[in-house]
């Protein structure tokens, strides 16, 4: 069911959502919580559409705000949808005039109650979700630093006012590159000398992912840029050999740990809805994310020279490893041509005793018979 409202109001939006739920023969709301979506007018369709998608896993109420400041007169539209493939409640919000500056005004009456607030911004987000008007009303605030230039990302401000819930999709989709980095150093623990990460130019998880490896694991960390698409490759430089994940194709990459063969795993691009649901499945607060971003922000005062990996701790495992491997051949030679010689003097040992056994038979019997003629003359 879709009800449009014009010119309306925020208990008049209340009244169609209890209507159409009645309606729909569903009194009861059964949802966990509240996603507000602050988007503008020619990206509302898409995040709408990944709300709704996320919703099937944690049904919600939807309310998607579209903010028109601006000198006309101040006036609030709705569109208001239950049912209709969508798991929970939609509501789509186009705010005009002076009420676009003071969104929380509309969207508090709506909220869901005792349900924790989910607030994200497909376009980027404020400078610091936590002071924003509608940041201040979630339990749980999302920005997206890859939907804007990586120049117009303070982290610097958002890591001085960072506040338990704040997150962004640019670390979301680090999730399974870290948790296959932190797998590979327990299975294989080991020093690690230097790392080196492998992304699309200007690309905001690359950054994240450097500044995670740096500390967690006080070595340098080197960025590259590649064709993409996103991260590329990691790879952790240890003394036995690179641990490296790499994925060129954006789909499937292959896993490479020292002394085993190289195993393909799954690690397709997710998509927006995917990101938007693994938010809500954890709203405690991030304090890795939080961590993470102080780091970043140290790396960026780092000279460049700081945030490369020396030759030495790239080098070492390939050249250690050659080295070793010809002393192991040289030794293998110079002990095997000992060995090889020593039968040959032993097979030629037999012969000469057999000959000089044989030549000793051959003068007795002519001894003996030069005794037995000399006897027969006499």
């Amino acid at each position: 069911m879709i009800i449009d409202l014009t010119d309306t109001t925020s208990s008049a939006i209340a009244s169609a959502l209890l209507k159409a739920r009645r309606n729909a023969g569903s009194p009861a709301m059964g949802m966990v919580g509240t996603i507000v979506v602050v988007v503008d007018e020619a990206s509302h369709h898409d995040a709408m559409k990944a709300a709704n998608e996320a919703g099937r896993e944690h049904p919600s109420r939807v309310l998607v705000a579209i903010l028109r400041p601006g000198r006309g007169a101040s006036g609030l539209d709705a569109e208001v949808r239950v049912g209709e493939g969508i798991p929970g409640e939609a509501v789509l919000l186009r705010l005009h005039g002076e009420l676009a500056k003071v969104p929380e005004s509309v969207i508090t009456p709506l909220l869901l109650p005792d349900s924790p607030v989910i607030v994200w911004w497909p376009g980027g987000g404020p400078r610091v979700p936590a002071e924003d008007p509608l940041g201040r009303l979630a339990r749980r605030r999302v920005t997206d630093a890859a939907a804007t230039r990586r120049a117009s990302v303070d982290y610097g401000a958002r890591a001085e006012g960072y506040a338990p819930g704040d997150t962004d999709f640019a670390w979301t989709r680090l999730t399974p590159w870290r948790a296959l980095m932190a797998a590979a150093l327990d299975q294989y623990p080991t020093k690690v000398t230097g790392a080196e990460v492998s992304a699309a130019r200007g690309n905001p998880s690359a950054d994240l992912m450097s500044a995670w490896l740096q500390s967690r694991l006080k070595v340098p960390v080197e960025q590259k840029n590649s064709r993409g698409p996103g991260v590329t490759a990691v790879r952790l430089f240890t003394p036995s050999g690179p641990i490296a994940l790499t994925r060129p194709d954006g789909a499937v990459a292959t896993f490479s740990v020292p002394g085993q063969p190289d195993r393909p795993v799954a690690l397709k691009r997710r998509t927006t809805s995917e990101l938007l649901s693994e938010e809500l499945r954890r709203l405690d607060p991030d304090d890795v994310y939080a961590q993470t971003l102080a780091t970043m922000v140290e790396r960026d005062n780092l000279p460049a020279d700081a945030k490369k990996v020396g030759e030495t701790a790239r080098k070492s495992t390939a050249a250690k490893v050659t080295a070793a491997g010809k002393k192991v051949a040289a030794a293998a030679v110079e002990t095997s041509a000992p060995k090889s010689a020593a039968p040959k003097k032993a097979a030629k040992a037999p012969a000469k005793k057999a000959a000089a056994k044989k030549t000793a038979a051959q003068k007795t019997a002519a001894k003996k018979v030069a005794g037995s003629k000399k006897a027969a003359r006499r």
